[in-house]
């Protein structure tokens, strides 16, 4: 489990980063922007999918279905609901709400052990706490909510197709089928003006949000997801925040406050609970069926 764990915290902290360099992307159309970081990232990602030899894999149709709406939900929507919650209420309450994933995800593992229950709650309020429950808004929340089930659903909706295909290629494949999702969207949103030449500044924030907050992260996250199961992966979802803060604090942003420091310890300690639970034992094998020899004489 050690391996899935670093693998975990890795990936929600960097994924917490992004709100560090959110700056140096800010006056770039939106949509266009994800666009392109998911172009990039899906480019690299082929390309190690290349390198390490794992050959294109035939889906059912179904899993097809699976990949579309990870796709879909996980990434272009969720971006949407992001941009448009923090738009409409800012982005301490989606933030917020999105503190809620590790209990989500806890529940959604089915009946989950009292320590691990116990340790999401405390996750949960730990992220509360580093995020700020801020004003908000009848209309930025709805968004908001849309973003918490695109985030369940980044994690839910792989879990099927991450035996098959693995980390790399599940990666891939989503960022891959996100670009023309977002480029519809963006088409509808921004029109002609979804792009254009990037400053120096802006294509330095691409390239990490591309690089590492996508690459490396979704890599870690979906190496780990199946290793340690949805629920205990999701306690490491409270370390967004946490990532954020620190990166803040790195860069000269801003200054972390005593609530902030408070959250950031809750969600480690909610974390450290939640991974003494035990994991839920296999159901034991039913018995063997012996062969009624005489029936088969006769």
């Amino acid at each position: 489990m050690g391996k899935g764990v670093v693998s975990a915290a890795s990936a929600m902290f960097l994924v917490g980063t992004l709100a560090g360099v959110s700056g140096l992307v800010k006056d770039y159309p939106v949509y266009g922007g994800q666009a392109v970081r998911y172009l990039l990232a899906a480019v690299v990602l082929l390309v190690m999918t290349r390198a390490m030899g794992l050959r294109f894999v035939r889906l059912t149709p179904r899993e097809w279905g699976l990949l579309g709406a990870l796709s879909l939900t996980g990434l272009a929507l969720f971006n949407v609901c992001v941009t448009e919650s923090a738009g409409a209420a800012g982005p301490a309450l989606v933030g917020t709400v999105l503190g809620a994933v590790p209990l989500a995800l806890a529940l959604a593992g089915g009946r989950p052990a009292p320590r691990l229950l116990a340790g999401a709650g405390v996750v949960v309020a730990g992220a509360t706490l580093a995020t700020g429950l801020g004003s908000g808004n009848l209309h930025g929340l709805l968004w908001a909510l849309g973003a918490f089930a695109g985030e369940i659903a980044f994690s839910l909706l792989a879990l099927p197709l991450l035996p098959k295909l693995g980390a790399v290629r599940v990666s891939a494949y989503s960022t891959a089928l996100a670009v023309p999702l977002l480029t519809v969207i963006g088409v509808v949103r921004e029109g002609t003006d979804m792009l254009r030449v990037p400053t120096v500044a802006e294509a330095a924030g691409f390239a990490y949000l591309a690089f590492v907050v996508t690459v490396v992260a979704f890599f870690l996250w979906y190496t780990a997801l199946p290793q340690l199961g949805p629920g205990r992966a999701g306690l490491f979802a409270g370390l967004i925040p946490v990532g954020a803060i620190a990166t803040g604090a790195v860069l000269g942003i801003a200054t972390p406050s005593g609530y902030d420091l408070l959250g950031a310890g809750l969600v480690v300690c909610g974390i450290l609970v939640g991974l003494t639970a035990r994991r839920p034992a296999p159901p034991a094998p039913g018995p063997v069926p012996v062969p009624d020899l005489a029936a088969e004489r006769t």
